[in-house]
């Protein structure tokens, strides 16, 4: 017996036409915005990203010290990038717009929360995390890490993956505020390294700096052999992100 072929009316094979035609649109949504925001933002450069918490107020400790690290790395002509949001993402913005260099604020559209900040020179939102996550990548000379919570963790360990395996260039990573991230540090240097699960070299990506002047400082030493812009491999190793 021969299995039967859904009739062009059959209500099965309408809906799996019309899941696949939505799949193919959103394909090009993704396209799009990957088009959009690549030409929105090419020429932000040199930048270097700043991460923190969006429950931290203004006159909290870490809002002052985001402040002043993204103003000094501003007047020292890195444009700075912040999630485009409040709290330390606020501050981070609030910074660079009293500074020198652009303020740049991506967004995200979320149902209930993040609404965008009014220290932005350029802002852009997203619809789709990932697209957000790759511009960031791209976008960065380095990654300035500040007291955060889920979201700040998962782009402190993206970023590190991506240079661990080498999908990136080697970018500084630092970590701001011993007291906060000393746990954290000791458990991978105690723990993931002692039983292997990271080299003993991995640790080493990561730098953790108390003063806004050092976190300047630290990013000129890193590039202090070599220029802001990728290297042609580099560019190339992007592409495989």
């Amino acid at each position: 017996m021969h299995n039967k072929i859904p009739k062009p009316s059959d209500p099965q094979l309408v809906h799996s036409t019309q899941s696949s035609a939505r799949e193919a649109w959103r394909m090009f949504e993704i396209i799009a915005e990957f088009v959009t925001a690549t030409e929105r933002l090419r020429s932000i450069h040199p930048a270097v990203t700043i991460f923190g918490s969006a429950r931290v107020k203004p006159g909290d400790p870490p809002y002052a010290l985001a402040e002043e690290i993204a103003r000094r790395l501003s007047d020292a002509g890195f444009a700075v990038i912040s999630g485009g949001g409040p709290g330390i993402m606020e501050a981070a913005n609030k910074g660079a717009w009293a500074g020198s260099s652009p303020s740049v604020g991506l967004n995200i559209q979320l149902p209930h929360e993040q609404h965008a900040n009014p220290y932005q020179d350029l802002s852009h939102t997203f619809q789709h995390f990932f697209a957000r996550k790759v511009m960031f990548t791209k976008l960065s000379s380095a990654f300035v890490m500040l007291p955060g919570g889920y979201g700040t963790l998962d782009e402190l360990f993206e970023a590190l993956t991506l240079v661990q395996t080498g999908k990136i260039r080697r970018v500084p990573l630092i970590l701001v505020g011993s007291a906060f991230w000393r746990g954290m540090t000791d458990w991978i240097r105690d723990r993931l390294t002692v039983d292997g699960m990271v080299g003993p070299d991995d640790l080493g990506l990561l730098q953790v700096i108390d003063e806004p002047q050092a976190v300047v400082d630290a990013i000129f030493e890193h590039y202090h052999t070599r220029g802001f812009e990728p290297s042609p491999s580099e560019k190339e190793a992007e592409f495989a992100l």
